[in-house]
């Protein structure tokens, strides 16, 4: 059964054991579908009202791509618990023969490369939500503010959380180029969005 499919008790409980998986990673995935979740809700709660003519448009295209970025969000709790299996599944070959070590290492990097690339594309789509919630702020239902506050807390998280996942298997992706490539644009992603995430909770606390 998917991650996603569990009752959140029954998934509550697996992160609860001694289960290698699910970890930190889908814990991060799983904020950042919330927040996006909460972005959509906060445009849809917007959608009708007429205190807000001008936001119609805006809040229309945000609860559609916010919905999707959920969706998008909430696979990469499994893939992350999917790569991390990869990886355990490799250090798991034998290792006797000149043969079976390269091909275990070749296995290694190859996992590894993976379990790098999930989370650093949660943190690209978490960037993208908090985009949306940042574009909501003064745009959306004021009685609502403190879900547009709670979505950013959520994807900062995310954010972060994804982040760590990133730098505990960079040491182990071989291509440097790429290496360096997840490190340069991964800051990049996180101080834009802490910077997004402190003006939307600012103003969500300014509303309030």
């Amino acid at each position: 059964m998917k991650l996603v499919d569990m009752t959140v008790t029954s998934y509550l409980d697996l992160l609860n054991s001694d289960a290698p998986a699910p970890g930190g990673g889908s814990a991060s995935a799983l904020c950042g579908a919330q927040g996006a979740a909460l972005v959509s809700m906060v445009a849809g709660l917007t959608i009708g009202k007429k205190k807000y003519p001008d936001d119609q448009e805006l809040c229309a295209e945000v609860a559609v791509k916010a919905s999707k970025l959920k969706d998008a969000l909430l696979q990469q709790v499994d893939k992350d618990t999917e790569a991390f299996n990869l990886v355990s599944a490799a250090f798991k070959l034998p290792k006797e023969t000149d043969e079976e070590k390269a091909a275990r290492s070749k296995a290694i990097a190859d996992a590894t490369l993976v379990a790098t690339q999930v989370p650093f594309e949660t943190m690209k789509l978490c960037l993208e939500a908090l985009q949306y919630s940042k574009a909501l702020i003064g745009h959306s239902n004021t009685n609502a503010a403190s879900d547009l506050g709670v979505s950013a807390l959520n994807l900062i998280t995310c954010m972060k959380g994804a982040w760590l996942n990133v730098l505990i298997n960079l040491g182990g992706v071989k291509d440097e180029a790429k290496a360096n490539e997840f490190r340069t644009k991964g800051e990049e992603m996180v101080k834009a969005a802490q910077k997004q995430a402190d003006e939307i909770y600012k103003a969500t606390l300014e509303i309030l």
